[in-house]
Formats: structure tokens, C-alpha cells, sequence
């Protein structure tokens, strides 16, 4: 024990010598949400304002307010460039800033989340992983926490591991360790964790959480994100039993579905008995409910994202937003008006798990209307990006219904999804709907 505390003191160091490390022209793996470290990113920054470091570029996924007043500033830019792969509101924010003052965008770069292991490994070749663990275990490796995903393959091909030990941070099983021999530098810092407050329920969301779980059977296998649609489902589910968690996204809504006894994953046929998640957002409550719990798993994000993986489940359910559905069934849920707004994250790694899996059911659903009520998401066309393709969509949900799609004609298709939109849009989406040629 004696040796293993002395290699832990030295690669013991303060935030600014670890940011030193990061040499000019780095390609950065910022951890996601939760993980992003607070200490470091302040060093980093600090290092960018002062001159220090030059033609470094951030990879990252769904920033925090942690990373948005840190690295992420406009004003470092010039020597910070930040490469999102998933937009949140800091990026939204910083790009109506760069609209106001003439300036592009804030980079993006469009990828499956199963597939960003491997993109960042082989052809972005990032060199330096940045991100909060746990306090090392008795042999001085440390957990990820609550984000494995694509720190898990980052810590094992980058050349500089740069880790942010947080008691804070829960400690989980599963594939979710750095081996303390990869790491380069490590960094203390008590702070807490971000927390995500539960989204405010509206009577749009409950409608369609009741819808949804109606379409749930008991023994049922669990994905789902984060906001007031999926809470409305895990409020509706609690008179379920025997159902299970497999998802990317693990959520105070689920975990409350654990200690409800209703998800005791006795039905998986992988990982029985145990949730799988690959990250994990909520308040603090959360948070010590994932520290050391037996009955939950962190693994990579290529491995719980594998549709492969996902379709051996047996009425595996996955259960995803989108901001527009046109008339054939295509999904745009990443854009807004032709501008990004937020990625494509693992929505179709869901959607085609789900699709391949027996008995599974791939549910997409929306509000019927956005802008207060001003603008239809059942729409003629798309006005961004094809995220979910026409091909793989299963059900379709609003507050108005379920439109099944599989097996139905362009025409047919069109006729359920109108019959779940806004009754004051049906009119002209069923006019569009026979003036439209297949496309």
C-alpha cells in the first residue's frame, strides 16, 4: 500500500503544472457533461488568456456551464477551437454571439455516438484526455464514474491521460476503469458535481407518457433521455414489473424505477439483474445512488451503443425526442430552422437495436406543435438534417397518438402522422400530403 500512495503522489500535481503538460497543437478529448473538470479547464483557460498555449482544438460532447465560462470562450478561440460533436446551450449561446458579431459558428462534426471511440482514436488521433474520476480503488485505478462513453478508449490512446480526482465523483462497476499505469497526471479537486434539475411536466408530457407506457409490456427492456418526456414515461411505468435498463443515458427517472422494485432487470437476457448505462446526469441525490451499487453497470459507449448488443435484448424499448417529423416518417432532431442545435447523438444506435430486437418497439415522439403552439413538428419536410431515416422510423407519439409505420405507403404513413398532429395543421398537411410526389 505504501507504494502504490508514493506512484499516486507522483504524478500528484497542481491544475496549472498539469495544464502546462498539454503542449501547442494538442487535439484535446474533453470529457462529457458531468465529468468536464473544473480545475483543469480553469488552468487551461488561464493558460490560453495568458498566451501559453497555441493551435490546441477541444473534441468534446454536450458542454456544461463548467466548460462554457472556462475553455470554451470566445474570446480564446483563436488558440482554444472547440470541435463539438454534440451542441448544447453553451454552444447555442456562443453561436448567436458569433452571428451578432460576424463570426462563424462554433465547429461541429456530425458522427453516431457508438462510432466516437474510433473517430477520435483513428481519424481525429487525439493525444490528450482530460476528465473527473473517482478516487482510485487499492490498486490506484480509478473510475470513470458517471461518464464512460468515449473516455473509456480515449484513456488508452492518448498520449497524456489527465485525470481530476473528485470524491465527489460516485464510483461504479462494470468496464469503467483508467488503469492508474496509462495515466499521466493527476489533479485533486472537491467540487460539486453539476447537477440537472428534473424538467418542469407538462399536460403535453404526461399525455404522452401515458401513451407510451400503455405500449410497454411487463419484462420490457428500457432506453431512454433526459427532459420532461421521458420523466412523464418513468411516472407512468411505476405499476410495470420485471422491466430492464439498457441505456446510454442513465437518469434520476430510471434509477427511481430501481428502487421502485419496478426495473429489477430479472428478464435481460445480457446482464441480468444489472442496469447498464455509459453516462449518467441528475442532482446529488443521484449521484449517491450510483456510488458503489451493485445493481448497475458503466460500460463504454461502443459497447452499450452496439446495435447489435442492444437487439439481444428481447422487447428492448427505445424511446427518443425529435424537433420535426415529416410526412413519409423522416426525423430531423438536431436542427432548428437549418441551424444546429443539438447532434444526433445515439438515437438511430437505438432506433435500429430496438427495430432488430423481437418483441422491441423504437418510439420517437414530440410535442404536436412548437413556438407556443405557432408551428406544426408533423411538417411536409424537413428543415434540417435527416437524423433517423425514413426507412428505420417504428412509432411515431405526440399528446394526439401513436402512428405506426412499419408495413404503411407514403400515403398511409402520411395519413397517421397527420392524425396525430395538431387537429389546426391537419387540414394543410393532408393537402400537402396528396400534392407531395415520393421523394
Amino acid at each position: 500500500m505504501i507504494g502504490e500512495t508514493q506512484r499516486y503522489r507522483d504524478k500528484l500535481m497542481s491544475a496549472d503544472a498539469a495544464a502546462a503538460l498539454i503542449p501547442d497543437g494538442a487535439r484535446i478529448c474533453m470529457a462529457l457533461g458531468v465529468a468536464q473538470p473544473p480545475a483543469l479547464l480553469d488552468a487551461l483557460a488561464r493558460r490560453a488568456e495568458a498566451g501559453g498555449i497555441e493551435g490546441a482544438s477541444l473534441y468534446y460532447l454536450l458542454s456544461t456551464s463548467i466548460a462554457g465560462r472556462t475553455v470554451l470562450r470566445r474570446d480564446l478561440r483563436h488558440r482554444l477551437r472547440p470541435m463539438s460533436l454534440f451542441h448544447s446551450a453553451i454552444e447555442r449561446t456562443l453561436n448567436g454571439e458569433a452571428v451578432a458579431a460576424g463570426d462563424p459558428d462554433v465547429d461541429f462534426i456530425p458522427v453516431a455516438f457508438s462510432r466516437v471511440p474510433r473517430m477520435l482514436r483513428d481519424e481525429i488521433g487525439v493525444d490528450t484526455l482530460i476528465t473527473q474520476v473517482a478516487p482510485p480503488d487499492e490498486h490506484g485505478n480509478f473510475s470513470l464514474g458517471t461518464n464512460i462513453d468515449y473516455a473509456h478508449g480515449a484513456a488508452r490512446s492518448c498520449e497524456r491521460v489527465i485525470v481530476e480526482v473528485n470524491p465527489r465523483m460516485p464510483r461504479v462497476g462494470g468496464d469503467s476503469m483508467i488503469p492508474f499505469s496509462v495515466v499521466t497526471a493527476i489533479v485533486e479537486h472537491d467540487q460539486p458535481l453539476i447537477e440537472i434539475p428534473s424538467a418542469a411536466r407538462r399536460p403535453q408530457d404526461e399525455a404522452i407518457g401515458a401513451i407510451i407506457a400503455g405500449m410497454i409490456e411487463d419484462g420490457s427492456c428500457l432506453q431512454m433521455g433526459i427532459g420532461a418526456v421521458p420523466e412523464a414515461v418513468c411516472a407512468a411505468l411505476h405499476g410495470h414489473r420485471y422491466l430492464g435498463i439498457h441505456s446510454e443515458l442513465l437518469t434520476p427517472g430510471l434509477a427511481g424505477l430501481m428502487q421502485a422494485g419496478v426495473a429489477d432487470n430479472s428478464r435481460k437476457e445480457i446482464h441480468r439483474g444489472r442496469t447498464i448505462f455509459t453516462f449518467a446526469m441528475g442532482d446529488r441525490g443521484f449521484y449517491d445512488f450510483l456510488h458503489d451499487n451493485p445493481a448497475l453497470e458503466g460500460h463504454p459507449v461502443d459497447y452499450v451503443n452496439d446495435a447489435a448488443v442492444i437487439a439481444r435484448h428481447s422487447k428492448m424499448v427505445s424511446i427518443n425526442a425529435t424537433l420535426e417529423v415529416d410526412l413519409h416518417g423522416a426525423c430531423n432532431s438536431e436542427a432548428v430552422d437549418g441551424r444546429q442545435y443539438s447532434a444526433a447523438g445515439g438515437q438511430l444506435d437505438f432506433v435500429r437495436g430496438a427495430g432488430a430486437s423481437i418483441g422491441g418497439k423504437s418510439i420517437i415522439a414530440c410535442h404536436a406543435t412548437a413556438a407556443g403552439g405557432a408551428v406544426s413538428r408533423i411538417v411536409p419536410r424537413l428543415s434540417g438534417p435527416v437524423t433517423t431515416p425514413r426507412n428505420d422510423v417504428h412509432i411515431v407519439v405526440t399528446e394526439f397518438g401513436a402512428a405506426h409505420l412499419r408495413g404503411k405507403s407514403l400515403v398511409e404513413r402520411g395519413e397517421a402522422l397527420i392524425a396525430i398532429a395538431h387537429p389546426k395543421f391537419r387540414d394543410a398537411l393532408t393537402e400537402q400530403l396528396h400534392t407531395r410526389r415520393a421523394g
